[in-house]
């Protein structure tokens, strides 16, 4: 079941989801979005899954240098009081071999966040170009290892 931009299950609460739309023929977009849990909890997103892709892994941008490099990681712990923000320059749901249609702007689709205690959060993504009102930070992509994405 698909929910709008903003879900909820049990104590976990999942709002802002968007994603980059994809262009020509790049098959990789990033979703973003802020994970709360309510106060005496804690969870760990361990896992996220769309249908508009074959794969989507939970990634962290890091710092080596002056080079941002981009690294897949097993889990986000969520605790009361610290929201993690899943955005551009930090965590992201990396999305991977974007089906036909690509994800283009204005369109959504769901993203399944897996919980290792909540379970399944199903959240509406937006699909929306960088900078259509979302913070971004100062990042440089001049200087980005982004791996074996290409």
């Amino acid at each position: 079941m698909t929910m709008p931009a903003a879900a909820s299950k049990g104590p976990i609460t999942v709002t802002g989801a968007w994603a980059r739309p994809t262009i020509a023929k790049m098959k990789i977009s990033a979703a973003y979005f802020a994970a709360t849990i309510a106060d005496g909890a804690t969870d760990t997103l361990i896992a996220a899954k769309t249908p508009v892709a074959d794969k989507a892994e939970l990634h962290q941008h890091i710092m080596q240098g002056d080079v941002a490099k981009m690294r897949p990681v097993d889990a986000v712990p969520l605790s009361p009081g610290h929201p993690v923000v899943f955005q551009p320059g930090g965590y992201h749901i990396m999305i991977m071999g974007v089906k036909n249609p690509p994800l283009r702007e204005g369109t959504t689709f769901p993203l399944t966040l897996t919980f290792e205690k909540a379970g399944d959060v199903t959240v509406t993504v937006n699909v929306s170009k960088m900078g259509s009102g979302m913070s971004h930070g100062t990042m440089d992509h001049g200087k980005m290892d982004h791996g074996q994405h290409k």
